[in-house]
C-alpha cells in the first residue's frame, strides 16, 4: 500500500514540473518578456529617460501582446504539427488578439486622447476638472512620419 502511494505522490511532483519543459509556454513567456525589455530601450530612445513603468505597461510597440500569442502559435505548431487543431486554435487566438490591438484599441487610446483633452479645457470650478486623465497608448501605434 504504501509502495503505490509513494508512486502517486512521485508522479503528480514530476506532473508539477513538467510546466518547465512546456515549450509552447516557455516560447511565450520568453517573447513577451522580450518585447517588455525592447519596449523600455524604444521609449529610452524616444525620450532620452528611462520608463519603468514599460516593463509592465500594456500598449506601444513592439506588442509583448502579439508577440507572446505568435510565439504560441509557432511552438505549438513546430511542436505538434501545423496541420493539428491545437495550431488551428492558437492562430485563430493570436489573429483575434492582433486584431483588437490594431483596431478595436487603438480607436479606444485615440477617444481617450480627444476626451482628456476636453477635460483639461473645462473650467477649474467643473466637477470633472480634476479627474484623472485616461490612458491613451492602448493598441499598437502606427509609425509616425
Amino acid at each position: 500500500m504504501e509502495d503505490s502511494t509513494a508512486t502517486a505522490t512521485s508522479s503528480s511532483s514530476t506532473h508539477y514540473f513538467s510546466i518547465f519543459t512546456n515549450y509552447p509556454l516557455i516560447s511565450a513567456v520568453t517573447s513577451f518578456t522580450i518585447a517588455q525589455f525592447i519596449k523600455l530601450f524604444t521609449s529610452w530612445y524616444r525620450e532620452r529617460r528611462w520608463d519603468l513603468k514599460q516593463l509592465i505597461g500594456s500598449g506601444g510597440m513592439p506588442s509583448s501582446h502579439s508577440a507572446t500569442v505568435t510565439a504560441l502559435a509557432v511552438a505549438i505548431g513546430l511542436q505538434e504539427g501545423f496541420g493539428g487543431s491545437h495550431f488551428a486554435i492558437a492562430l485563430i487566438l493570436a489573429s483575434v488578439v492582433m486584431y483588437d490591438a490594431t483596431g478595436v484599441r487603438l480607436h479606444a487610446g485615440r477617444q481617450a486622447e480627444v476626451l482628456n483633452q476636453i477635460v483639461y479645457e473645462l473650467p477649474a470650478e467643473h466637477p470633472l476638472a480634476e479627474s484623472r486623465p485616461l490612458r491613451e497608448l492602448l493598441g499598437h501605434t502606427p509609425p509616425q512620419s
